[in-house]
């Protein structure tokens, strides 16, 4: 089984550009507290529009769509998921509500990983939510002449629960330190998890619920307000998993 080890984040030399980017989101991080202060009812809508935003950048990267009218009505639970689009677009809303509501009380744990996942597959007749991956999976990307290549192997199947304990267990311990910056904690939690790709579908939208969800748990609420799918969705590469 691979090793996940973030002890060395304690003593690693950080580029001097990764730091300056590090302090300017630090500073903004402080300036949170004078937004919440002063402009309440401005954020709250911001909020709403963020939910809905996110919800329709996460499933478009993966190909799932629907029209706005729709993704609204499905948010405020006026109307029911009437095809696969839909099914997997209202678990996604689904999941992100739980994250912008909960996100202190919930532990970063395989076991709470897969409920996310069961409820990203709420509202969808498949078997496969809430379990880890059943075979193995490779991750391929096209070129702009729509030729294929592997990008990278991941964990095997056999494998997966035991990786993600590891990761869980190796990220606790780090933070729980408080000796590493947190931020890179994150975003290698999120890279290893894809690394692992332990479901047989929906690991990108669960790294992107993720990222909100560690973000939020270290006092980065700029995803309750931006759409950070939406920047994401941007400049993505196409990559398509078999």
């Amino acid at each position: 089984m691979r090793i996940y080890d973030y002890n060395f984040l304690e003593t690693a030399a950080i580029p001097s550009d990764i730091v300056s980017f590090l302090v300017q989101i630090h500073e903004y991080k402080v300036r949170q507290a004078n937004f919440y202060r002063q402009q309440p009812d401005a954020l709250s809508k911001l909020v709403e529009a963020a939910k809905i935003q996110s919800t329709g950048a996460s499933n478009r990267i993966e190909g799932i769509h629907t029209t706005d009218q729709r993704l609204q009505e499905l948010k405020d639970e006026h109307v029911a998921p009437v095809n696969r689009d839909e099914e997997e677009i209202l678990g996604y809303r689904t999941v992100l509500e739980t994250i912008h509501e909960s996100h202190d009380y919930i532990g970063i744990k395989s076991s709470i990983i897969l409920q996310l996942h069961r409820d990203l597959y709420k509202f969808s007749p498949y078997s496969f939510g809430g379990t880890f991956k059943s075979t193995d999976n490779i991750i391929q990307e096209a070129d702009a002449t729509g030729v294929k290549r592997v990008r990278f192997q991941p964990v095997p199947a056999y494998e997966t629960a035991a990786s993600v304990d590891a990761l869980c267990n190796a990220y606790n311990e780090i933070v729980d330190r408080k000796k590493a910056e947190p931020l890179l904690v994150d975003m290698l939690f999120i890279l290893d998890f894809l690394c692992i790709h332990p479901f047989n579908d929906g690991n990108g939208r669960m790294s992107r619920l993720l990222t909100l969800l560690l973000l939020y748990r270290h006092g980065y609420m700029v995803g309750k307000y931006v759409s950070i799918e939406s920047l994401i969705e941007k400049p993505r590469t196409i990559i398509t998993l078999l």
